[in-house]
């Protein structure tokens, strides 16, 4: 059965995007490139997105395949990013996202269920916020994989809503990168 893994990144004070709603990425390096993207699609057997994040990478990883001279041809796992199968939760899509995706609108837990027990390799969620929070509220994250960035947003949307159910979890490994960021793994602990 595959494990579902919430795979993002996040400011040391919680953020995931900035105060105006801006994509705040991890400075990059190749020590990102292998510990954080390279590990992930070694693994990933199908990706997770909400819609917002899904539009975004859609543009970003699509223009690979048609115009060589994008920002995403230039990276090695294009190619996988655009041939691995995704899933997008949305109630405001319609008819066929692309890129290789499916639309799931409702039933949300089914639908990760059915997955876990349908694919090869894990289902990774790259976001956003609003898909995250939705599958901690029903317990489905088999493993927590964040990267915790050295930047302090200030303000934003966080990763972590108030009001989630509260959770034990286990610390599996944790991996200091060269950018001074750093990789926390963590699985749910079930038994207290």
């Amino acid at each position: 059965m595959a494990k579902l893994v919430l795979s993002m990144f996040t400011s040391l004070d919680g953020y995931i995007e900035g105060p105006n709603g801006e994509f705040a990425p991890p400075a990059w390096s190749g020590d990102i490139e292998e510990h954080w993207s390279g590990y992930a699609l070694q693994r990933a057997g199908h990706l997770l997105y909400g819609r917002k994040n899904f539009l975004f990478n859609k543009d970003f990883w699509s223009a690979a395949e048609t115009d060589p001279k994008s920002p995403a041809a230039g990276i090695a796992y294009a190619g996988i990013m655009n041939r691995l199968p995704k899933t997008v939760f949305s109630t405001t899509l319609r008819g066929d996202p692309g890129w290789n995706a499916t639309l799931v609108a409702d039933d949300v837990a089914g639908a990760i269920e059915r997955l876990k027990t349908a694919i090869q390799g894990d289902l990774y969620l790259f976001g956003g916020a609003g898909i995250a929070n939705t599958v901690m509220t029903f317990d489905l994250v088999d493993e927590y994989r964040l990267m915790v960035t050295p930047t302090l947003l200030g303000d934003g949307k966080r990763l972590f809503d108030d009001g989630r159910p509260r959770r034990s979890l286990e610390l599996i490994e944790s991996k200091q990168l060269d950018t001074g960021a750093i990789i926390l793994r963590y699985r749910p602990n079930h038994t207290t």
